[in-house]
């Protein structure tokens, strides 16, 4: 059993436990505080778990270059990357103010900290999580300082290979235990023959005592919910009001019914999954009483006659008698009674035969 953990207070992940679903916001908030705010809520309404951001301390994150680089996309907002990057991003107050409401509507908040100083801001702000972005996944600096201050950890792990992910693994299990490695290919949006799902079960096989998820930037919600499916106990989607709005990640996001949906079929394949117990449910028993075969007398069997395998058959007869499986179990035994052609073989008329009809 993978290991299970608090990832947020009161919220286990692993385990048997629901998926946790993440609606990555980033930053398709397109720099309006109000629009964050109505992303949360419709997060919180479609039932996701978590609401989820993007911060930077743009020097932190970028050299000076590429900052003043120009930007000359049908996505910027700016004439330099710089400036792009300045209109998408919260201030500090914004973030507690982001926070304040999420808390206020009843979903978890947190976002992934881009660097260093984004990552000592967020914890300043106490999230329950930090959540490390496929770029900063082999950054081994930056993650010994994340997982250092103790906090549950969540790893995206676009653009690696898994010798990297099992350094990265080796890396945060040195100071922290509590992390879950998320399956992921850093395209937007994503084709279906790039998303390797088979990477899942790896993973669970590379590093069993931990959770392992799925963050996904294809279109629509099948290659998700398969996923689940698979095993994978958090899942991340970037999420959006519109998918024409200006901004790369846009297309590749899912508008509120979409992820409504998402929410309500990844909790209808994790009631699917069940158990591994395979055996005769309460349920099927109506079917199983209507339907359910057992074995018959092919001829009249005389009291005494030793049975042969010739003599039976497998019907549905009423009553129900020798479960049909058990038709072997009753050659050579000796019938007490007379039966009838076609009649039922039930318990009590075959000696020795110990096992009752199963029902």
């Amino acid at each position: 059993m993978p290991l299970t953990f608090e990832l947020c207070p009161g919220r286990m992940v692993g385990g048997n436990h629901p998926c946790f679903i993440i609606a990555e916001i980033g930053q398709n908030h397109q720099g309006d505080i109000k629009i964050a705010k109505e992303m949360i809520k419709m997060a919180k309404d479609c039932g996701a778990d978590c609401a989820k951001f993007q911060k930077s301390n743009l020097a932190c994150r970028f050299n000076k270059q590429a900052l003043e680089r120009p930007y000359n996309s049908k996505n910027s907002w700016g004439k330099t990357y710089g400036d792009h990057k300045r209109h998408l991003e919260f201030s500090h107050e914004q973030y507690r103010e982001l926070q304040k409401y999420a808390t206020e509507l009843g979903i978890f908040f947190t976002a992934s900290g881009m660097d260093e100083m984004a990552v000592r801001f967020l914890d300043e702000i106490n999230v329950p999580f930090f959540k490390v972005a496929s770029a900063d996944t082999n950054n081994f600096p930056y993650l010994e300082e994340t997982a250092k201050k103790g906090r549950p950890m969540v790893v995206s792990s676009g653009m690696q290979s898994m010798e990297t992910m099992r350094q990265v693994y080796k890396t945060i299990k040195k100071h922290n235990e509590n992390f879950v490695i998320l399956q992921c290919t850093s395209t937007y949006p994503l084709d279906p023959a790039d998303v390797h799902l088979r990477v899942i079960p790896e993973y669970q096989k590379e590093f069993p005592d931990i959770p392992i998820g799925y963050s996904g930037h294809e279109s629509g919600i099948y290659i998700s919910v398969a996923a689940v499916a698979l095993g994978a106990k958090v899942i991340e989607r970037h999420v959006t009001l519109d998918k024409t709005w200006k901004g790369s990640d846009h297309a590749a996001s899912l508008e509120p019914s979409e992820l409504a949906e998402l929410v309500r079929s990844i909790r209808l394949v994790e009631r699917a999954l069940g158990s591994g117990v395979k055996q005769m449910l309460p349920c099927e028993k109506p079917c199983h009483d209507k339907l359910g075969k057992s074995v018959v007398a092919k001829v009249k069997i005389p009291r005494g006659t030793v049975l042969t395998l010739d003599m039976l058959a497998v019907k549905v007869a009423e009553p129900m008698g020798v479960a049909a499986e058990d038709i072997f179990q009753l050659v050579g035994k000796t019938v007490t009674e007379d039966i009838e052609e076609d009649e039922s073989v039930v318990p009590e008329l075959v000696d020795s035969y110990g096992k009752k009809a199963k029902c």
